[in-house]
């Protein structure tokens, strides 16, 4: 099995050509949440929130229905979007204000997804395992949200 350092590196490969020339965010969103969903093991929800007003709308995603609005502030995404810095929560039970859409989901990484200086929503990514995500995930999940905020037009 290669390392998580090259897992990323091949799937910023594949994000960059499924975005080639490819403006629209709606596909790109949803081709980075099933890249994601069937490139990474362990998860059970990889998708987009995109900013609306004051909270967070669900996008494009793979895995269970998931909560429709989440507010600026709240929860695990929200507080990642209202910071403006990802969030790597080992264990979501302890996570103060965690908002649950799906009960199996035991660990989760949220990256804000930022282009010219303004927030346009969070990628969010969770799994069943304990502790599932490191400094690794933050850095290829941050180098894949990068290439899908340049490559996109604005939600």
């Amino acid at each position: 099995m290669s390392s998580k350092p090259a897992l990323y590196r091949d799937l910023l490969l594949e994000a960059k050509g499924l975005f080639d020339s490819i403006r629209d965010p709606v596909a790109n969103a949803a081709n980075l949440s099933a890249l994601l969903w069937y490139g990474l093991p362990d998860l059970n929800w990889a998708g987009v929130y995109v900013l609306r007003g004051d909270e967070l709308l669900l996008g494009p995603f793979q895995g269970k229905p998931a909560c429709v609005r989440i507010p600026l502030g709240k929860g695990v995404c929200g507080t990642a979007a209202a910071t403006r810095k990802t969030l790597i929560v080992p264990d979501v039970h302890a996570f103060a204000g965690h908002i649950a859409c799906d009960s199996a989901s035991n660990a989760e990484i949220v990256v804000p997804l930022i282009a010219a200086g303004q927030l346009r929503g969070v990628l969010d990514l969770d799994s069943p395992l304990l502790g599932r995500f490191d400094e690794e995930d933050r850095d290829g999940l941050e180098a894949l949200a990068n290439v899908f905020t340049l490559g996109s037009d604005p939600f």
